[in-house]
């Protein structure tokens, strides 16, 4: 069932999600509006939804870009890593990803975050995984991690200092934060 994605003001947004204890119906059903509601997001165009998005505190998203397709159950952060910067790279050349979020659409913002991230979680058929993400997939699921924490883009653009765009109408506006 295609669920209302809740806007960044909602209190429940900044609740810290549980652990999933069980896999069972209600979870698999919980995961299939997850894909359902992310599959219609076409503007903007989404590619990853949290549980909490949808109003259910759970440790629970789905990623859906390209070849990054995943159901994740309480995901752990092994470890993270940042590119070196080599001699030929400026600081500044680190990637900037406009990032942006359903639970506040057509915002963005230039968040800069580690470029690999390795995670243990559960699929959905329960089987524990352990895979690492590189670039904009790390970037995606850096983001829905986030969420399952009680934290928004919008607070990684405060801690980085970064401004804040709204596209309308094919037009870019930087808005006060």
């Amino acid at each position: 069932m295609i669920r209302k994605i809740l806007r960044s003001g909602d209190p429940k947004l900044r609740e810290i999600s549980k652990t999933v204890v069980k896999i069972d119906s209600k979870i698999l059903k919980l995961v299939q509006d997850l894909k359902e509601t992310l599959a219609v997001q076409k503007d903007p165009e989404g590619v990853g939804l949290a549980a909490p998005q949808i109003g259910k505190n759970l440790r629970i998203f789905v990623a859906n870009y390209k070849e990054l397709n995943k159901v994740i159950i309480n995901p752990e952060i092994i470890e993270t890593h940042q590119s070196p910067i080599t001699n030929h790279q400026s600081p500044k050349s680190r990637r900037e990803i406009l990032e942006g979020c359903l639970s506040l659409p057509n915002y963005y913002g230039p968040l800069k975050r580690v470029n690999s991230i390795k995670i243990k979680y559960l699929n959905e058929e329960g089987k524990e995984m352990m895979e690492e993400f590189k670039s904009f997939n790390a970037q995606i699921v850096l983001h829905e991690i986030d969420h399952l924490n009680g934290v928004l883009f919008l607070d990684r653009l405060l801690e980085q200092k970064q401004p804040l765009y709204k596209l309308e109408a094919d037009k870019w506006e930087e808005v006060e934060l």
